[in-house]
This record gives C-alpha cells, structure tokens and sequence, in this order.
C-alpha cells in the first residue's frame, strides 16, 4: 500500500523536480515507509510532522489537502462572508506554508488575514476574536527540533478546535481525494482582488495594550519595574518583539537579551530542542548572568506560547524551575494580589489540566477559589473560558499546565508566554520589593502545603511498530494491572477513554465528564499518582508522576520509587 502512494507521488504532476529527487535518493525501504504508510494524522491540534515530501510528511502538498478540507468545511458551517486569520512563526518552511494555506483559501473565496512578518501563536488566538474570523491558522512546531513544523487549527472563539469540530474537519480532509482538488490562487492576486489583507500593527497595538491591562499591582510596576533586572531569551523565535515591547511600555529598563538567541532562525543553532522545558537552552542566559546578575532570567519557545524562568537562590546560583513550579507561583501571587486589592471575584476558577500538579488545588481552597481539571492540552482550557463566557456563571481567573503554559484573562484563548512575561516580572518585583526572591516564595509555599514534586517521562516510539507498541501498553494497563505498586495501594483508576472513574476501596464507579481520550491514571493510598498518555503531537507515550514529601528529599525519594516501579511495569507491558 505504502509503495502504491509513493509511486503515485513520484509520477505525480502536481509535485516538481525537486521533490520527486528528494524521493528518488531515498535508499532505506523503511524511510519509504515511514513517508507513505499514512496520512499525517489531523487530530484536535492539527497537524505537527517532520518537514518533507509525502503522505506521512509536513509539506505544500498536505497542507494544501489540509486547507482544501479546512475550507470545504467552513463553506459548509458558514456559508458566505467567512474570514480567516493565519500566522506563522520562525521555523523552516513556516512562511511558504502559511502563504500555501491563504492561497487555497482564497481560491475557495474566503477572506484570509494574514500577517505580513512572523508572529506568536497567541497573537493569532487574539486576531481571531478581534478581527471575528471564523477560523485560524498558525503554521508551528512548538518546541520541536528544526526538522518538525506544524498546522494549527483554532475556531472562531479564538481557541484550537477539540474533538468534536477536528473531527468534522477530518472528515472534509480525507474527502479530498487528488491533487487537482486542491484550488490554489496567486497570492499577488488575491491581495489585489481584496481576498487577502495584511494585517500587523492594527493587530499588535491592541493586543499590547491588553496584555498591559492584566498588571494587577500597576503603581508598583510603573513606579519600581526599572528596579527589576531581567535576562531574557527568545530562543531565535517570535517572542523576540512583543515581549520587549510589553515590557518596556510598562517601564521595565532592565531587560537585557540573550544576542546569540535574539533574531528568529529556524535552524535553532544555538538550541537543537529550542525548548523552554530543557535547562540546557539557558547556558548562554546563565554566561551572561554571572556578569548583569539579574534577579530572573526566562525564556520563550519558537511561537511564544509557552515560557521558562530561572531564578536567583542566593546571591551567586540560580535554579531552573519546573512548569508546575512557576504554575502554584503565579496562582499564589494572583489570588493573594487580588484578594488584597478587593478584586477577588467569588465565583472565581482556576482551570488546570489532569496531569498538573495536584498542589494548585490546596491553594485555590485556601482562597475559597474553584479548581477546574481539563484533559491534557490547552484547547480543552480555552473551551471551559468559552462555556464561563455563555453561561456567566463563573469567572476565569488563571489557567495553566505543566508543560510550561500558562494564561490571565479572556481575550487570548490559549497559553500566552506574551502575558505569562508580564505577571512572572510582576511577580518577581513584588517579592524583591518585600525583600525575599522567587525562590524562598516558593520555599514558603512548600512549608505550607507540602513538599510536592513531579516528573515526566517521554518513551519514544517511532513508525508503525511504535505505535502498535503504544497500544500494547495502554491495553496492559487498562486491563491487567494489580492493585498495588510496591506495596502501596492504587485506591482510584480513571480511565478517560471508558469515561470511567473507578474507586477501588469502595468498589463504586463515577463517570468522568470529560471528552474521551486514551488516558490512564492511576491514584495511591499515599495521594501519589501517575498517568499514561500518547502524545497527541509527537511519536512518543508519556508517563506523569506525582509524589507529596515532608522534605525536598522525601519527595526525591518517594520519586525514584514510584518511576522504578511504573517502569517496571511498562516493560512488562512490552513483553
């Protein structure tokens, strides 16, 4: 099958000289297959593969697929006057894509916003509702290494689609069966035809001045932010611009940059995994802090949605700390801040996902707050906004996971590393100001709620036997697991593909009113837990832990047992 669809795309006449060379040298059948064995999946995300020609591959001809079936889809929900943002981030191939995809559209007589220099993804999210688009697009791989980029699909809330939208999208794509189908228009023409804008600065100034908006202590800011000293890296991505500009109209002098990370390359020579989560991408950030010794140091990922911080320990260290960590930070600072300043909403809510940290909803509690789980991913946050927004019955304060997202306010409907910027400097002022650093907040906070800590772990699975391999596990887990683990009790399994939580001390069963997804998760008698997931966007099968210590060295030991024993576990499932 897999040889049928390459010989069909190496005869194609849609595909030019140089892509049907790029098949050509390709000497290792297994490459073959891997490019051919099936369609880049379109899930609630869109699209994310590695850069190159076939089915299985990231490139104009599945974007173009893609789009055809994105713009079918719309015609059909919509009918006419349908508009459309699209944005693009530094990577490679980003800007032909994205001018790939507003070619079709407007071929298919559908109003494209497109920006003329690259952008980050949540500035797309707020185009999207300010320009009331119907839909969205941002051409991005994240954090992945150079050779990935990827397809973003939002709606007209200005949040990703979720399942059940993706899924009536996929339907439209796998519906364009040819080549021919898919309509292209010059995009000179449609620019002078009045199909195609430019958009920019009447996109960016507003959004400027929102973000501005979410400072919640302004005299502070405005009067003592020149007293922050701030490292900052934009990791040769989007962030770059609008981050500076946020900061420095709201008087923060101090805000010195990484230059080997300054300009956006999607070739990443400074960071194979241009990743905020990785502690190495700080090296040079660290190099230029034993000079400027600044109180933070932080950094954005190539689209600038998610965000990473280093902070002082003592007046010569600094220490990386984790999504979740910088997550029970910023709820701690928001709620406190607000409830001083008589801001606190009472029908307020924290939204995070199942698999962060547990150690938000202790403090949520103490400030008579709601705490919302999400499934993993941020659409499913921007989805809950959209519901507090028709039923007005509650109001989102902060929203966050633990892959580094975090997210204030409505008019953004996904994790905004833009924002995130402002309240960490905020944050970090007012604690300097009170005379401890980020760090013995932190410290503070643990003392109080108990020394949580968690881990991931990333099992790679690569082509078809990884993902037979991943099914293998889940099916194991799902069904043959005991009751224990290392002699600790498992007193609730949550089964979200089943919709099943089941209480394993008193034998009764909940339904999980979450959408379906292949996830497990597993709670011990100790309040320590696990969950296994299939990445939605990478080759990979993830497993989260979480463990609650009375010491910084409980909870490390307490880790290693509890990965010891799942691991042991997953390998039983591989046999």
């Amino acid at each position: 099958m897999y040889r049928e669809k390459y010989e069909f795309w190496l005869n194609s006449s849609y595909l030019d000289d140089e892509e049907k060379l790029e098949l050509k040298n390709i000497k290792d059948e297994k490459e073959i297959e891997d490019r051919f064995y099936k369609d880049l999946e379109f899930g609630t995300g869109g699209l994310r593969g590695i850069i190159g020609v076939g089915t299985n591959r990231l490139n104009i001809h599945t974007i173009g697929k893609t789009t055809e079936g994105l713009s079918r889809y719309l015609i059909e929900a919509y009918g006419s006057n349908i508009s459309v943002a699209i944005a693009y981030d530094c990577r490679i191939m980003s800007e032909e894509f994205a001018k790939a995809a507003a070619s079709n559209l407007c071929a298919n007589g559908i109003i494209v916003n497109l920006f003329g220099t690259l952008h980050p993804t949540p500035m797309l999210s707020y185009a999207v509702r300010e320009l009331k688009c119907k839909a969205g697009i941002v051409i991005t791989a994240s954090h992945n290494p150079k050779n990935y980029n990827g397809y973003k699909v939002y709606g007209e809330d200005g949040g990703q689609v979720t399942d059940k939208i993706a899924n009536k999208i996929l339907s439209y794509i796998n519906n364009v069966n040819d080549f021919s189908e898919i309509k292209r228009m010059d995009i000179k023409e449609a620019e002078n035809r009045k199909i195609l804008n430019i958009i920019g600065e009447d996109i960016d100034k507003p959004y400027i001045e929102k973000v501005k908006q979410m400072v919640i202590r302004k005299d502070m800011v405005s009067s003592c932010g020149k007293n922050l000293n701030v490292i900052y890296t934009p990791l040769h991505g989007t962030g770059n611009i609008p981050v500076r500009r946020a900061l420095k109209e709201l008087g923060y002098e101090n805000v010195f940059i990484v230059k080997e990370q300054e300009y956006p390359d999607g070739n990443f020579p400074t960071a194979v995994c241009p990743n905020p989560e990785d502690p190495k991408v700080f090296q040079l950030a660290l190099e230029l802090a034993k000079e400027l010794k600044p109180d933070i140091i932080f950094g954005t990922d190539p689209d600038c949605d998610r965000i990473g911080i280093i902070v002082k320990y003592d007046d010569n260290n600094y220490r990386t700390l984790t999504g979740n960590q910088v997550g029970i930070l910023l709820t701690e600072y928001i709620l406190s801040s607000l409830k001083e300043l008589n801001r606190l909403p009472e029908n307020g809510v924290i939204i995070k996902t199942i698999v962060t940290t547990e150690m938000v909803r202790d403090i949520a509690k103490d400030y008579n707050v709601g705490l919302i789980d999400v499934l993993t991913g941020f659409k499913y946050i921007g989805e809950k906004i959209k519901e507090f927004e028709q039923w007005q019955d509650k109001k989102f304060i902060f929203g966050f996971e633990e892959s580094y997202g975090y997210l204030a306010g409505d008019f953004v409907r996904d994790k905004d590393a833009v924002i995130a910027s402002t309240l960490i400097c905020e944050m970090a002022l007012y604690y300097k100001m009170k005379g401890i650093n980020i760090y013995e907040a932190l410290i503070n906070l643990y003392n109080k709620y108990g020394f949580y800590k968690e881990n991931i772990i990333s099992i790679e699975l690569k082509g078809k036997e990884g993902c037979e391999e991943m099914d293998t596990i889940l099916e194991y887990l799902r069904h043959s697991m005991k009751r224990t683990l290392g002699g600790v009790k498992i007193v609730k399994k949550l089964d979200y593909k089943l919709s099943i939580e089941k209480d394993l001390v008193n034998i009764t069963e909940n339904v999980i009113q979450l959408p379906k997804s292949n996830v497990l998760k597993f709670v011990m008698e100790d309040k320590s837990w696990f969950v296994v997931r299939p990445s939605g966007t990478e080759p990979k099968i993830k497993l989260y832990f979480s463990v609650i210590g009375n010491s910084f060295k409980d909870s490390e030991e307490k880790m290693e047992i509890l990965k010891q024993n799942v691991m042991t576990i997953i390998k039983d499932a591989k046999c």
